[in-house]
């Protein structure tokens, strides 16, 4: 059946990442290969709905019956792209929001340190000082 459309596109990884680059290289080509197979199982899944859904109408023509599998696995295959792109927006959307939380959390916890290092530093300092 022509119905196929191509996966969705997999994010393009970090330039100039952490060390050990080679193992995140890897696990993004099994990321894409199993993107790449969950995408063909849904394109097979939604060609034999497809069949299936046709094979409701005995009386339509041959022709007729192939156009209904076709539109329909278009329709499927669209919607499925459309539920994919709304889960890796979600993601993304998430992922700043945690980057974000924890910068927060960072930058509070080197405050804390800070401040708990300058008193700590006053309080060595200022008996000396008191004595003069």
């Amino acid at each position: 059946m022509g119905g196929r459309q191509r996966p969705p596109r997999a994010r393009s990884p970090r330039q100039g990442g952490p060390a050990g680059g080679g193992r995140a290289k890897s696990r993004l080509g099994i990321a894409r290969i199993e993107g790449y197979l969950a995408w063909e199982a849904e394109v097979a899944a939604a060609e034999r709905d497809a069949r299936a859904f046709a094979a409701r109408f005995p009386w339509l023509p041959d022709t007729e019956r192939e156009s209904l599998e076709l539109a329909y696995t278009a329709d499927r295959l669209r919607y499925a792209e459309e539920v994919v792109d709304r889960a890796v927006e979600r993601c993304r959307r998430l992922a700043a929001r945690y980057r974000a939380e924890c910068r927060r959390i960072c930058t509070r916890w080197a405050a804390l340190c800070l401040s708990v290092t300058v008193a700590a530093a006053l309080f060595a300092v200022l008996p000396a000082a008191l004595r003069l």
